[in-house]
């Protein structure tokens, strides 16, 4: 028996819900496409992760190309997301998402009169694990493809109590109703409603492995060579869909991420691309965001290293003004962030956005603001 990898390119509900039993049913692996994707991007992804056909929003399923067969545990094949480079095609089996989801629910104490709302992409982990959570609990289950706040209402009164959400539409809803909201990301807001925990993960691990700081059970979480974070647990990947196997002989992922335990708890510093070194000195752009934001004209900001001829990197923000912001100078903010990191801390660039351009996981897009930044308005003194 040939088996394939089939194409889910439909939206969010409960026909994707069947479509997915029905594909794994036969035998064959999940590739969800995000809805969100030009055509010209669908296609390229199709032919990159070497899919034989495409279930759409019909309930047809038509052949794409020859393909390339799947193994025979292959359940699931995610795209990465891609917001700093080509996407990657990670591999999960039955197994690993079993793993996934079972212990994720015992962490939750997860029941069968659970309630899940999944509001999320469900072309990414974080919008996925909610669906599967729930069929492997035998939960009550609403799928909305909006994430807002008369979706969370609505999911409400019908009584929902547990969702994922992502970091960035945190200050434009109210969650304290639900019993729990998992927030993906390892970095949220400062403020986290006391009913959330901060969950950190990949793709590659089928999502959060480490609540609010503590791995969960099964899981292994060590700072191994210049601080890099690494994981092994029964929910990592495969491999990726051109056969790479990313762990070691031991079985630990390298995560590419930056961290340090502090009294016993996991922090992520962040992605090792992302460290700004301006000048001799190392600056993490979560740091630099976080002191930002307490600034009363800054409804929301991103920081990034750009190039520099003089320092490497000089240390640049883009930045989302409050309404009622006026006359902010670079000055301003400068004297903002020494009150509480080093002065080589400090956005030597800062540009006027009208929003951050973001992914449908929540992260920022950078090559898009540094991109159009010559068509920005920069901030002066």
């Amino acid at each position: 028996m040939v088996r394939e990898l089939v194409a889910i390119d439909m939206p969010a509900g409960d026909a994707f819900v069947d479509v997915l039993k029905e594909i794994w049913d036969a035998g064959d692996a999940a590739l969800p496409i995000d809805q969100r994707l030009p055509d010209v991007a669908r296609r390229k992804l199709l032919t990159q992760f070497k899919v034989s056909s495409i279930a759409g929003a019909d309930g047809l399923r038509v052949k794409f190309a020859a393909g390339e067969p799947i193994e025979e545990d292959d359940a699931l094949v995610i795209s990465t997301s891609g917001s700093t480079g080509e996407p990657k095609g990670v591999v999960h089996t039955h197994s690993s998402i079993r793993a996934a989801v079972a212990s994720t629910g015992a962490r939750l104490g997860c029941v069968d009169t659970d309630h899940w709302l999944a509001c999320i992409s469900l072309a990414h982990v974080g919008g996925l694990s909610v669906v599967l959570r729930a069929l492997h609990f035998g939960s009550r289950l609403t799928i909305e493809r909006r994430a807002d706040q008369a979706t969370i209402e609505s999911a409400l009164k019908n009584g929902a109590n547990l969702t994922s959400l992502v970091p960035a539409i945190l200050h434009s809803v109210d969650v304290s109703n639900f019993r729990t909201v998992l927030i993906g990301g390892g970095h949220g807001p400062t403020n986290l409603p006391s009913n959330a925990i901060l969950t950190y993960g990949l793709t590659e691990t089928f999502g959060g492995v480490v609540y609010n700081g503590t791995p969960i059970d099964g899981v292994e979480v060590r700072i191994g060579k210049d601080s890099e974070i690494e994981i092994r647990c029964d929910s990592l990947l495969r491999c990726y869909r051109d056969g790479f196997d990313p762990k070691d002989s031991d079985g630990w992922l390298l995560t590419g991420d930056l961290g340090e335990f502090r009294d016993g708890k996991l922090s992520v510093l962040g992605r090792k691309d992302d460290l700004i070194k301006t000048g001799g000195y190392k600056v993490w752009p979560t740091t630099v965001e976080t002191s930002l934001r307490k600034h009363d004209a800054v409804a929301d900001v991103i920081v990034a290293g750009t190039p520099d001829e003089k320092w490497g990197q000089t240390v640049t923000a883009w930045v989302v003004l409050r309404p009622d912001a006026k006359n902010l100078r670079l000055e301003d903010l400068d004297k903002h962030v020494r009150l509480s990191l080093p002065d080589y801390c400090t956005p030597k660039k800062v540009y006027i956005v009208d929003e951050i351009p973001r992914s449908s996981l929540g992260k920022a897009l950078i090559s898009e603001l540094t991109h159009s930044s010559n068509k920005l308005r920069a901030l002066h003194d």
